[in-house]
């Protein structure tokens, strides 16, 4: 079993990859729940996860790494460390004293940045957090996340201009935990439908 797969697997036993009857952000129902907030209490798995993205962004053009606040700082500093590229992150909410700055780090207008999430869903969060760094002139041409959970996100970027890539994609990590037999045929056959179709999973379980 490679690193890739003993992470799909790591991430399920700490509770970042959770199966049940979830409600969204957005108001709908899935039957399946990625928190990756929880990383920053596992050492170990954040530094695979370090690795793995780290090892996917090789490759790409880029002069430092950005981390989107705030699931996403711990991990982009993950990478940071195993690369030792300089990394820098876009505030949230810009602070009206001191240096007033709403990208926090070391850059220079006209410096590539590479965008690192935790995961995808659509595009909407992602653009949130590139004006600020194109507002101060990083250049933002790829978004790396750990999971795309291939609802949309991808063509979203695109859209815009801007190239998704991840370690996983959602029917990757279920297809790792069902094969080495973390969750069983049921559980695997309904999130499956859930992606195929989120709608008529959400009508057939009203």
């Amino acid at each position: 079993m490679d690193e890739r797969e003993e992470l799909a697997i790591r991430l399920h036993e700490i509770g970042a990859v959770k199966f049940g009857l979830f409600t969204l952000k957005s108001g709908l129902k899935s039957p399946i729940y990625i928190d990756l907030r929880i990383l920053v209490s596992y050492p170990d798995a954040l530094k695979m996860v370090g690795r793995q993205l780290g090892e996917k962004a090789q490759g790409l053009k880029f002069d430092c790494i950005a981390g989107i606040p705030f699931a996403a700082i711990a991990i982009a500093t993950a990478v940071s460390l195993e690369k030792n590229w300089r990394m820098v992150f876009p505030r949230k909410e810009v602070k009206d004293y001191g240096t007033k700055a709403c990208v926090e780090g070391k850059y220079k207008a006209g410096e590539k940045a590479l965008v690192i999430d935790d995961l995808i869903t659509t595009g909407s969060s992602k653009f949130e957090a590139i004006a600020p760094l194109e507002k101060e002139g990083l250049l933002v041409e790829d978004v790396l996340v750990l999971i795309d959970r291939e609802q949309g996100g991808q063509g979203e970027l695109a859209k815009e201009g801007y190239k998704l890539h991840s370690v996983f994609k959602v029917g990757e990590v279920l297809e790792i935990l069902h094969r080495h037999k973390e969750i069983g045929d049921a559980l695997y056959e309904n999130a499956k439908r859930y992606f195929s179709n989120p709608q008529k999973w959400q009508e057939a379980t009203q």
